[in-house]
C-alpha cells in the first residue's frame, strides 16, 4: 500500500476572493504542511532494502556462533568465557537501544539507521585483526557491533510500520522478519564455510563490510523517511503529533498492558534463542564426538559441519514458520480479535516440550534429536512477525521507537544478554565436579540447557495474558494515532469532516 495524502480545500490560510487570493487574515485557521506521499512501487522497493539489511543485521548476531570453536582455540576462552562473547554484545545493543529509540521518535530515522550500519561494519572489520594476546579487543570489537545493530533492531519496523497498515503491514513484517533465522542460520552457515575455504576464520568478518557497504548505498538512496503515523492517516493532511517527553512515553508504555505481558513473552524467546543459537552447533558437535560419528577438536580449525547443518535447519525453519505464523495470524484475526497474542501462547506452549525431547535424546538417537529440535525451531518462528504486529497494533505512532526500544532491552537484559554466558557457567560449574572426558562435557552442556524449555513455557504464560488487553490496548492506540487530527481538522472547519479514507 502507498501512502498518499490529499490536501483538504481551504487549509492553507487563504480565501480566494474576486480579485484573486487575498493574504491570510487573523482569523484564519493556522496553515498545515503539505501533504506526504509515496508511490506504492518505491515503498515496496524501501521494503525489500530494508529486509536485506535485516538479513545482515542477523548475520553479525550469528557469525561467530558459526566458528566458536575456532574462536575459542584462537583466543584460548573457556566455556564460560565464550558465552560472555554473546553477553557482551547483547549488553551494549541493550544500552544503546533506549538511545536510539528516543532519536528515531524526534530525528531523522535515515541518518540514525546510516550512522548504525557504519559503526557495525567497521567495528566487525576491525575485530578480524586483532591479536591472540588482545582478547579483551575482541570482546569490546562485539560490544561495538552490538551498539550498531541497535540502532536497526529499534527503527527499521516503525518505518515499515508507516508505509504499510493492516493487512499488508502484517505481510510486509513476515517478510521482514522471515530474516531474523535466515540471517542468523546464514551466520552460521557463512562463518563455517569462509572458515573450511580459508583456513581462517577471520575472512568471514573481512567479507561482511563488502556486503554492508552496498546496504548503505541502498539505504541512502531508496528509502525514504516517512512522517510517523502516515499509513494510519491517510486522507488527512499530516501534521506532527502533540511532542510528550521520552519519561511520558514511558510512563505510557507501562501502562499498556499488553505491550507489558508481550515484552515478557519476546523476553523468554530471546532467553531461548539466545542460547540455543549461540550453543546449538557446539552441543550438536559434540553429540557426534560422544556417538563416535566424529574426533574431538584439539586444534583450529575444527569440522564446522555441524554449524553448516543448524544454519540450514534454521533457515528452513524460519522460513516456514514466520510465513505459517503470519498467515495464520492474518486470516484467524477475522474470526478472533485475539489471535495474535493466542497464537504466539500455543506456538511457544508447543515449543517447549519439542526442545526438552532434542535434548534428552541426543546421546541415545541423533536423528530424533535433530526432528524435535526443527521442530521447536519452527515454533519459534511462528512468532517473530506477530510479535512485532502486536506491538505497531498497540503503540500510538508518536512513541513506536521507544517501544521498540523498550521491549529490545527488556528482552535483551531479562533474555539473550545473559542466558549464553549463563547455559557457559552452568557447563563449566558441573564440568569442575566430573571426569574430564568428552560424554561428561557433552552431558554437562545438555544439563545447562534444560532450563530452556520451563522459560519459552513462562512466556507462552504471557501471551495469553497479553490476549486479555490486547482489544483495549488497540482501541486506545488507533483513537490516539487518528483521533486528535480528525478532531482538530472539524474544529479549523465547521461544517466540513475529514475526507473520506481511500478504499
Amino acid at each position: 500500500m502507498s501512502v498518499e495524502f490529499r490536501q483538504p480545500e481551504g487549509l492553507h490560510g487563504q480565501s480566494p476572493g474576486p480579485g484573486g487570493p487575498s493574504r491570510a487574515t487573523d482569523t484564519d485557521p493556522p496553515s498545515l504542511p503539505a501533504p506526504w506521499s509515496l508511490p506504492r512501487w518505491r515503498a515496496y522497493v524501501a521494503a525489500a532494502v530494508l529486509c536485506y539489511i535485516n538479513l545482515l543485521n542477523y548475520m553479525n548476531w550469528f557469525i561467530i556462533a558459526g566458528v566458536l570453536l575456532d574462536v575459542q582455540k584462537f583466543f584460548h576462552i573457556s566455556d564460560s568465557n565464550a558465552g560472555l562473547l554473546q553477553t557482551v554484545f547483547i549488553s551494549f545493543l541493550l544500552l544503546s537501544a533506549p538511545v536510539f529509540g528516543y532519536l528515531g521518535d524526534r530525528h531523522s530515522r535515515k541518518a540514525t539507521l546510516s550512522f548504525g550500519i557504519l559503526l557495525w561494519s567497521g567495528a566487525g572489520l576491525s575485530s578480524s585483526f586483532i591479536s591472540p594476546r588482545y582478547s579483551w579487543l575482541f570482546f569490546l570489537s562485539r560490544g561495538l557491533v552490538g551498539t550498531g545493530t541497535a540502532s536497526y533492531s529499534t527503527i527499521a519496523p516503525t518505518v515499515l510500520g508507516d508505509l504499510f497498515v493492516r493487512d499488508q503491514r502484517t505481510r510486509v513484517l513476515a517478510i521482514f522478519y522471515i530474516f531474523i533465522p535466515v540471517g542468523s542460520g546464514l551466520g552460521y552457515v557463512l562463518g563455517s564455510a569462509v572458515a573450511e575455504l580459508t583456513g581462517n576464520w577471520r575472512w568471514a568478518l573481512r567479507i561482511m563490510p563488502c556486503l554492508e557497504a552496498v546496504a548503505l548505498i541502498l539505504l541512502i538512496m531508496l528509502v525514504p523517511d516517512p512522517p510517523r503515523g502516515a499509513a494510519e492517516k491517510q486522507g488527512v493532511a499530516t501534521t506532527g503529533d502533540p511532542r510528550s517527553s521520552w519519561c511520558e512515553d514511558v510512563r505510557y508504555l507501562w501502562r499498556n498492558w499488553s505491550f507489558v505481558w508481550s515484552t515478557l513473552g519476546v523476553t523468554a524467546m530471546a532467553f531461548v534463542t539466545g542460547a540455543l543459537g549461540f550453543w546449538a552447533p557446539k552441543f550438536l558437535f559434540e553429540a557426534r564426538v560422544v556417538h563416535g560419528l566424529l574426533l574431538p577438536c584439539f586444534r583450529e580449525p575444527c569440522n564446522s559441519q555441524d554449524s553448516l547443518i543448524f544454519g540450514a535447519l534454521t533457515v528452513v525453519t524460519g522460513i516456514i514458520g514466520v510465513i505459517l505464523g503470519a498467515e495464520t495470524s492474518r486470516r484467524y484475526k477475522k474470526v478472533n480479535p485475539q489471535a495474535e497474542p493466542l497464537i504466539c501462547a500455543a506456538s511457544l506452549l508447543a515449543a517447549a516440550p519439542c526442545l526438552y525431547l532434542a535434548l534428552i535424546l541426543a546421546p541415545t538417537t541423533l536423528l530424533a534429536s535433530y526432528v524435535f529440535l526443527a521442530l521447536g525451531e519452527l515454533l519459534l518462528s511462528c512468532n517473530w512477525a506477530v510479535v512485532a504486529d502486536i506491538l505497531l497494533s498497540v503503540v500510538v505512532p508518536r512513541c513506536r521507537g521507544t517501544a521498540e526500544a523498550l521491549q529490545i532491552t527488556v528482552g535483551h537484559i531479562l533474555g539473550d544478554a545473559g542466558s549464553p554466558y549463563l547455559m557457559g557457567l552452568i557447563s563449566s560449574a558441573l564440568q569442575a565436579g566430573r571426569p574430564d572426558t568428552y560424554l561428561q562435557r557433552f552431558l554437562s552442556l545438555q544439563q545447562s540447557f534444560l532450563c530452556c524449555a520451563f522459560v519459552i513455557a513462562l512466556g507462552g504464560g504471557c501471551f495469553l495474558l497479553t490476549a486479555l488487553y490486547l482489544e483495549r490496548d488497540q482501541a486506545q492506540a488507533q483513537k490516539s494515532g487518528t483521533g486528535i487530527l480528525e478532531s482538530e481538522n472539524q474544529r479549523l472547519i465547521p461544517g466540513r469532516g475529514v475526507p473520506p479514507k481511500d478504499p
